[in-house]
């Protein structure tokens, strides 16, 4: 399977194309600059492919059979660029999708997501537009699956998470431990349809999501 990975540049998505290099899927790596694109061959990935979120994205899709969307703003660089990445751009690429009849769709979205007026002050327009991009994709026909971590470390992952649909509390996670999460998503069956939070926990990721 031929996976396009948007945010490929960023923390979470050069990890995913580390972890990719060993396994059975390919990965197509979509950048903004054509001069990430050595770099991110060199991280593993097998194909990469030039094309702005904030413009049309659909020919990057080319080939592919999934998208993994890592891409965000982190809630920096005002409210214009958090709607241009983490809500417009999002939805660009859902569209997109099913335009060009891919089914698979793992979304990483962001704990408090459906709440965001319940979120710190800073970060409500953020998760707002979380909320949109999400929203959007439950009432796409897309085999989706939405992750949704806590506040990212870029501690080494420990292999070992809680998920839940509803956790119940706050944390964190590691980088390394949300791709592991990810890839095991992209062929688990038993995720299309749902979204769930993620954080460091005790159970292995393999276990964590064959129980959800």
């Amino acid at each position: 399977m031929r996976v396009l990975i948007v945010g490929a540049n960023g923390n979470i998505g050069r990890r995913l194309i580390q972890q990719m290099a060993s396994g059975p899927h390919q990965s197509q790596a979509m950048i903004r600059d054509p001069k990430q694109a050595a770099e991110l061959r060199q991280l593993g990935a097998d194909a990469t492919v030039v094309a702005d979120l904030e413009d049309d994205i659909q020919t990057a899709l080319d080939g592919c059979d999934a998208i993994i969307f890592t891409a965000g703003s982190g809630g920096k660089g005002g409210a214009e660029k958090t709607d241009a990445v983490d809500r417009d751009g999002a939805i660009a690429v859902i569209d997109a999708a099913q335009k060009a009849g891919i089914e698979r769709f793992v979304m990483v979205s962001s704990m408090g997501a459906d709440t965001p007026e319940q979120g710190p002050e800073g970060l409500q327009h953020y998760l707002g537009a979380k909320q949109a991009a999400d929203n959007h994709l439950r009432q796409s026909d897309l085999r989706y699956t939405i992750v949704r971590p806590g506040t990212l470390s870029d501690e080494a992952g420990s292999g070992r998470v809680e998920i839940a649909n509803d956790l119940g509390r706050h944390g964190t996670v590691p980088r390394d431990d949300v791709a592991t999460v990810l890839l095991q998503v992209l062929d688990a069956n038993n995720t299309w349809g749902k979204q769930f939070e993620l954080l460091s926990g005790t159970s292995s990721v393999s276990a964590a999501v064959a129980a959800i």
